[in-house]
């Protein structure tokens, strides 16, 4: 079985060793020659992915693996083609889908009958059968009954590819039954997973965003009830974890909002098409955490934070992971500086150049001067034992991800800010 993954990022590389290391002979393509050139050399470009290093050399070495910037040409030698390329939102927030229309532009080149094409980029529903099939069909000459063409959701998070790969089901879903069944049989033979089909593309496409939303939703949900329990004079957290003694309840941990390039992303393909109100709403009430938390933390300082020197720990969207797309700490960050502080970052993934490429001032552990005050944005391992007596000067902690032991950041003659603790 000869396989063309289509675009070898955080998540296709990991895609294109698995299933060479599952005995398929697999071209991997991107528009990277530098990316092209590593995986041909046995190497990963890509970081922070346990077991990925190892999986591409072993893949390479059995002669499995190679990766090519022809991407017209690896479609017309392969029978299978999974696409895996960023679609995101605009400024706007409405959906971009020029990097597929891309991809698509290339494969429909060596597109020949009979070959199986699986979309796994989330897009908004509709978009396989009747955007990405359709384009394929009139770049290649061939009509949607000439091949084979199914969606299949990516579900799989940074850090956790080759876990996720395996315990996760693989929602399926083509846009005929021969598609679907098709699509099946290929996962069958690459993954441990089980095989879930579903009745078409259409619901396998709905189905990746009703996941990514009830996340969204539910983290909303959590933010409104933590900022209830603090009028109230009640612990969020102390409350919620009575609340989940019982089965039906699964509240989640309120925080400083939702990052990554899914859960803020995601809803909008939803929102475009049918406008629910509780996702728009939802959307809204995760955006302006980073706010509120700016606002709780200037009233520390008699609602004047000019000049204050504030330093927000962590990059990152989330603790562990080396990936700032739609980071909360962007949004903390402005906030402060509609207030005139002065924020600082530090982040034990990222260099200083890198921290400096978002337009943000990187900042050394402890400080080199004295802060104000500091935010915990993503809770890295690195961050579980701070030593907060190195922190000097600074007379307020907020805690953003509910982390910190508050009596160990009193005895450290720091005023404890949390979200939800009344």
């Amino acid at each position: 079985m000869r396989v063309a993954v289509v675009g070898l990022g955080k998540i296709g590389l990991p895609l294109a060793a698995q299933y060479a290391v599952k005995g398929a002979s697999v071209i991997g393509c991107d528009i990277n020659p530098e990316v092209a050139g590593a995986v041909n050399a046995g190497a990963c470009p890509i970081g922070g992915e346990p077991g990925l290093p190892e999986a591409v050399a072993q893949a390479h070495a059995a002669g499995r693996l190679r990766a090519t910037t022809d991407t017209p040409a690896a479609a017309a030698e392969s029978n299978v083609v999974v696409v895996i390329v960023r679609v995101g939102i605009d400024e706007a927030n409405h959906t971009d889908l020029s990097n597929l229309d891309a991809a698509t532009k290339a494969i429909a080149r060596g597109l020949r009958p009979d070959t199986l094409v699986i979309l796994e980029s989330t897009v908004p529903v509709g978009v396989t059968r009747s955007h990405f099939g359709r384009r394929l069909a009139e770049g290649s000459g061939l009509s949607l009954t000439d091949f084979r063409l199914a969606y299949s959701p990516e579900r799989v998070s940074s850090g956790t590819m080759f876990r996720d790969l395996a315990t996760y089901p693989k929602v399926v879903g083509g846009i005929d039954a021969a598609s679907g069944e098709a699509a099946r049989a290929f996962y069958e033979q690459v993954l441990d997973a089980e095989v879930l089909l579903v009745a078409d593309a259409e619901t396998a496409e709905f189905a990746k965003l009703a996941e990514s939303i009830y996340r969204d939703v539910n983290i909303a949900l959590a933010n409104e009830l933590a900022i209830a329990a603090e009028a109230l004079g009640v612990s969020y957290k102390a409350a919620a974890a009575a609340s989940n003694s019982q089965p039906y309840s699964h509240l989640h941990a309120p925080g400083l909002g939702v990052g990554g390039h899914c859960i803020p992303v995601y809803p909008y393909f939803l929102i475009e098409a049918s406008g629910q109100p509780i996702v728009s709403l939802s959307r809204q009430i995760n955006d302006s955490m980073a706010a509120y938390a700016v606002d709780k933390l200037a009233a520390a300082f008699d609602g004047n934070l000019a000049g204050r020197r504030v330093l927000i720990l962590g990059l990152a969207y989330r603790g562990g992971v080396k990936e700032a797309t739609l980071s909360s700490a962007l949004l903390v960050a402005d906030a402060l500086r509609q207030r005139g502080a002065r924020p600082l970052i530090h982040d034990p993934l990222f260099t200083a150049t890198e921290i400096e490429s978002y337009g943000l001032e990187a900042a050394d552990l402890p400080p080199s001067e004295p802060v104000d005050a500091v935010i915990l944005q993503a809770l890295h391992p690195e961050y579980k034992d701070l030593d907060l007596s190195a922190l000097k000067g600074c007379r307020v902690f907020l805690d953003g991800r509910g982390a910190m032991d508050h009596a160990r950041v009193q005895a450290a003659g720091m005023r404890y800010i949390g979200i939800g603790v009344g």
